[in-house]
């Protein structure tokens, strides 16, 4: 088949998926720029809690709106999150604390809630943003409505590889300007293993697909793992 037809045919695959394992990374350029100070008095946390780009991520989601996995950001800092319907569950480390609380009030947060999810909705200003990542559907529409015509006519095929085990061919071709290289199995369904998209600053971004249609697990932290969120918001106000 042609390098089109193949990419096609993966894109599909993907749309269709009713769940997918995402593993990014991005290193190079300015990633390592970004965050990690301590943020002004001033700062909204309300908005800006998980707002940044991931720098790296492992996350199982659905079409459900449930997930979990681990995102880290710039700087250092990490969380843990898990998502059922409207239900959120959050768990920063020490460093995303540290940058994320304004007032140089973070440590405290950071033992204040050590060990324990923030739990609350969607509906809640705080957990919103973080929550969208989760949103498979979400994706699935930004891929849909993409116009890759253009870049799909510079694509190449290459030497079939293996990718962790998986027996496929890459095409590489450019996508808004960067340099793609797709992965794509050629036994079963072609489904999209792996991508890897270079800039001309030097960034690269790495993320695989795999687990297609495995559900997301259905565990979510326990009351006594957990605190409203409404706390956070009082020992905020107090600060």
């Amino acid at each position: 088949m042609s390098a089109r037809k193949i990419s096609d045919q993966a894109k599909q695959e993907l749309l269709d998926a009713r769940s997918v394992h995402l593993s990014m990374k991005r290193t190079g350029g300015d990633t390592t720029a970004k965050g990690g100070d301590d943020r002004d008095a001033g700062a909204d946390a309300e908005t800006d809690v998980g707002a940044d780009d991931p720098t790296s991520l492992e996350l199982i989601l659905d079409r459900d709106g449930n997930c979990a996995g681990t995102m880290k950001e710039a700087g250092g800092a990490s969380l843990d999150l898990v998502k059922r319907g409207d239900k959120v569950w959050m768990k920063p480390d020490e460093t995303f604390w540290r940058t994320q609380v304004p007032g140089g009030d973070g440590k405290a947060a950071a033992e204040l809630f050590k060990g324990r999810y923030l739990h609350g909705t969607t509906g809640d200003p705080m957990l919103k943003d973080i929550a969208e990542v989760c949103d498979l559907k979400e994706l699935q529409r930004e891929i849909q409505d993409s116009d890759d015509t253009d870049d799909a006519k510079s694509l190449r095929k290459g030497e079939p590889t293996t990718v962790d085990g998986v027996d496929v061919i890459p095409l590489t071709g450019m996508d808004d300007g960067k340099k793609n290289t797709m992965y794509i199995a050629t036994e079963g369904k072609p489904y999209l293993v792996k991508s890897v998209e270079r800039d001309d600053g030097g960034e690269r971004t790495t993320t695989g697909f795999t687990d297609y249609g495995e559900p997301v697990p259905s565990k979510t932290p326990s009351p006594k793992e957990s605190v409203d969120v409404a706390k956070l918001k009082e020992r905020l106000r107090k600060a």
